[in-house]
């Protein structure tokens, strides 16, 4: 039981960090086996499809990053203090894959969301539960510093948390393009013109 497992985690891991430098359409079942040292027909034995097995690589991802996010919060000096460490938290890894690889890969939802969401149904649905979490997780600090008159900006909560949300990917993607992490320096300031934070 315990090799399973293994094998299957394995795949996982590596499903997740190919798909993210490689993209989706482009990788293979054999590859993600050959990078997990895992044979090909074990793939079928954990997972139905690429398709079962991006869903899972997602989850498996989001709930690492998501424990991040929380972990990040733990130390914030209040609730604008806490966006703006959920907002390095988000971007971090960026900067983390530039200081390691001299690339940006961009982000693992946004990267599927561009490139998948109209052929794969499935994968789609997991990427707007995903968002949509950190609209939520966002949205909450938002109501938080308005209620203490710490912020301004106009429109709901939740229309704000998906404009911050929509402002990182986008800074993200154009970082990726360009391959420069020096654009992620923009979020926060961004973020905060958006929250009338001056």
């Amino acid at each position: 039981m315990g090799r399973t497992s293994d094998a299957r985690d394995r795949i996982l891991d590596s499903s997740g960090r190919l798909m993210r430098t490689r993209g989706y359409t482009a990788l293979g079942v054999a590859e993600i086996c050959a990078e997990a040292g895992v044979k090909k027909g074990s793939f079928y034995h954990f997972f139905d499809s690429k398709q079962a097995l991006t869903v899972e690589t997602v989850d498996g991802r989001w709930t690492e990053e998501r424990r991040s996010l929380e972990a990040s919060l733990e130390d914030a000096d209040g609730p604008v203090d806490g966006l703006r460490a959920l907002i390095e938290c988000l971007i971090g890894v960026q900067r983390a894959d530039y200081g390691e690889s001299g690339t940006i890969h961009g982000c693992l939802y946004g990267n599927l969301a561009a490139e998948v969401s109209e052929r794969e149904p499935e994968v789609r649905r997991r990427l707007v539960l995903v968002f949509d979490e950190q609209v939520d997780m966002i949205a909450d600090l938002v109501a938080r510093a308005r209620s203490a008159g710490l912020i301004g900006g106009t429109g709901t909560e939740h229309a704000l948390a998906r404009a911050l949300v929509a402002q990182i990917e986008g800074t993200v993607l154009l970082a990726r393009v360009r391959n420069d992490p020096t654009l992620l320096d923009d979020v926060w300031p961004n973020a905060k013109r958006l929250l009338g934070l001056g």
